[in-house]
């Protein structure tokens, strides 16, 4: 055993059990895609699950700064992609972070400063994040975050007291939720004359539990390893994806290179036939490759990929399980080459699919609309709803990249771009399909090759995407219209305004962005009061700072 000191990030779904008892399909399914975005954070933070649990997920960082930086970047773009779903099904983390010193034994780590971490996110509220008095000194004066400090708080099996912070979390206008202090209720001092009686009973319980516990241990799920191939055969040439595999990036701070673990296979579509070109994540090129060798080759063999499109198959082993591991490996090294952040998967085994995550949700074609009206030239600055380091990794990686090439967004503001496709039509499919693999839900592109292909917001900051049907700004009865006549709009400038009484104004197909804003704004001014703008385009937006 190695002892270590780590800042331990711990996390799980608050409601988890109603959830799966209203719906477990939808619930297991919604678990799977918000765990390959936590994936993602993590390892681009440096960090590395340790442990999962059902709904759990227990990770390691080397720095405090890293591991609240990536809790923050999780529950914004976790809260976004709630906002897609009525209240009563919404699927919130609570996160609780600390410092400490752990144990790590077959890649585990056990001790104190993980019970803590995992005490603290007891304490956070829903949808939040709640750091030791250790974090709070770490990170107070290296990240513009707020803090409420909420004191020393008693819990579960620790010994002492555990001073801890509650993170502000940001609202979409821009402002700091102040977060609720947690009061922990404190048991009237029992009577003298009950501590003989109560010692006792503690002592019966103790010996009961202790023995359950020696009898039966729970096994947490391990996370996934690499396999070495134990393949004799020579595997058949496979595509590597011949173009540069799609090219990622998040609102991450703080990239890494390493590949994150899958999230735990949960049951998935598998068991229909391989169709070579209904394959997601990779080219043309790759889908014929499949066709024409692959198909056709014998058993045993197997086909893997990620979703930046690193791939590779192999036929003619000398089992199934040696197919797996050769198809993985193969693939992994590929990954591995271009350092890609995401671990390959097993896509098929023979000619049936076996992958566990489905199809990825994908927009309703077509997934472009040219319109010179409202296009205007890629400037990486402009890019909406991403930070400066995003906007970095688009200027040094985007643009120098070799047509076609596409930019694909999500509603919490991660974006994937593919580079160096055959076509526009081949790279807008796989932006659009990493993206939505990523995010679990569908995006939407909005840069092909050296021009934005959506109206994006100069007048006011975009905070997300805009979808009129279910906007609790705009008054219930007048949602749907709005939202119709919005999808008539397929060109033009639009903008919708609401007053205090959720009145809409309206304006579509304007010549520029200011006129949109400007009618918006009028036509609300005839039905209400105080009319505010609150999207532009395809997006919501607040205040241009």
């Amino acid at each position: 055993m190695k002892r270590k000191i780590a800042a331990i990030f711990a996390a799980d779904i608050a409601g988890y059990s109603r959830l799966v008892a209203e719906d477990e399909e939808e619930t297991l399914r919604r678990l799977a895609s918000y765990r390959l975005v936590i994936d993602d954070f993590i390892a681009k933070a440096s960090g590395r699950i340790f442990n999962t649990a059902g709904d759990a997920v227990l990770a390691e960082f080397p720095s405090a700064v890293e591991a609240v930086r990536c809790a923050i970047d999780i529950q914004e773009s976790l809260r976004t992609r709630n906002m897609a779903y009525p209240p009563s099904r919404q699927m919130s983390f609570r996160i609780g972070i600390t410092i400490g010193d752990v144990v790590e034994r077959d890649g585990d780590l056990l001790g104190d400063g993980v019970n803590i971490a995992a005490r603290l996110e007891g304490l956070a509220e829903v949808g939040g994040i709640c750091v030791s008095r250790a974090v709070h000194e770490q990170v107070a004066n290296k990240l513009s975050v707020q803090f409420a400090d909420i004191g020393a708080q008693e819990v579960k099996n620790i010994p002492t007291p555990v001073h801890a912070y509650m993170v502000a979390m940001r609202r979409e206008d821009g402002t700091y939720a102040t977060p609720q202090v947690k009061k922990v209720a404190k048991a009237s001092p029992a009577p003298n004359w009950m501590w003989p009686l109560v010692v006792g009973v503690v002592s019966i319980v103790a010996i009961g539990v202790g023995g359950f516990l020696y009898f039966t241990k729970l096994e947490l799920a391990p996370g996934a390893k690499q396999i070495a191939s134990d393949a004799t055969a020579s595997p058949v040439p496979s595509p590597s994806s011949a173009p540069p595999p799609a090219v990622t990036a998040s609102p991450s701070p703080s990239p890494t290179q390493s590949a994150s673990a899958p999230p735990a296979p949960l049951p998935g579509p598998g068991g229909e036939k391989l169709v070579a070109n209904a394959v997601p994540f990779v080219g043309e090129r790759v889908h014929a490759a499949l066709e024409k060798e692959y198909l056709a080759a014998a058993d045993y063999k197997a086909f893997a990929l990620n979703v930046n499109g690193n791939n590779a198959y192999v036929a003619g082993q000398t089992s199934e399980d040696a197919a797996r591991n050769a198809a993985l490996e193969q693939c992994q090294k590929r990954a591995d080459a271009v350092q890609s952040p995401r671990r390959c998967e097993v896509y098929a085994v023979g000619n049936i699919v076996v992958y566990a995550h489905g199809k990825p949700p994908m927009p309703p074609t077509p997934w472009v609309r040219r319109d010179s009206t409202t296009e205007r030239p890629f400037v990486a600055k402009d890019m909406p709803m991403v930070r400066d380091q995003g906007k970095g990794r688009l200027e040094g990686g985007y643009l120098s990249s070799r047509k076609s090439r596409s930019i694909a967004l999500g509603p919490g503001g991660q974006f994937i771009f593919n580079v160096a496709s055959d076509s526009v039509e081949e790279s807008t499919r796989r932006s659009l399909e990493s993206c939505g693999a990523l995010a679990g839900v569908a995006c939407m592109v909005v840069a092909v090759d050296d021009v934005f292909v959506v109206p994006v917001p100069m007048l006011m900051k975009a905070t997300g995407f805009f979808k009129a049907a279910s906007n609790s700004s705009i008054v219930a009865t007048e949602r749907d219209e709005v939202a119709r006549q919005l999808a008539d709009a397929a060109s033009g400038w639009n903008a919708v305004a609401v007053g205090t009484a959720g009145r809409a104004g309206i304006a579509v197909k304007a010549a520029s962005e200011q006129s949109a804003v400007n009618d918006a704004l009028g036509n609300c001014a005839k039905r209400d009061s105080d009319c505010h703008v609150i999207a532009i385009g395809p997006f919501t937006v607040g205040p241009a700072n």
